[in-house]
């Protein structure tokens, strides 16, 4: 099994920034070789692709959304991964999922991914 926390959420003004964190453990060895991705969902919406890393942080896919705002990044060492947010909206509003998905290609697809955190909100006020 493989458990995925967040950590890193909060309220912030529009045009501040946030660093949310994913901590993994359990299967930590194998994780280090999955793709490992955040997601968001905001209320009364369904959840979306925000970015994704590859086992080795050397293929990175962004939506359209989080293009020159975010940025993804990994520590295989501490079995972690990171979301930098910078000039955040108020339409970033959500609460945001980190997953891993056993593959090692960066996949946007939210089936692809079989493990999950539990979320944490991220509010923006404008």
């Amino acid at each position: 099994q493989v458990q995925l926390v967040e950590s890193g959420g909060g309220l912030v003004q529009a045009g501040g920034s946030l660093r949310l964190s994913c901590a993994a453990s359990g299967r930590t060895f194998e994780i280090n070789y999955y793709t490992m991705g955040w997601f968001r969902q905001a209320p009364g919406k369904e959840r979306e692709f925000v970015a994704v890393s590859n086992w080795s942080g050397g293929t990175i896919t962004y939506a359209d959304s989080a293009k020159g705002r975010f940025t993804i990044s990994r520590d295989n060492a501490k079995n972690t991964v990171y979301l930098q947010m910078n000039s955040l909206k108020p339409e970033d509003t959500a609460v945001y999922y980190c997953a891993t998905a056993p593959v090692s290609w960066s996949t946007i697809v939210a089936n692809d991914y079989a493990y999950w955190g539990p979320g944490t909100q991220v509010t923006v006020s404008s």
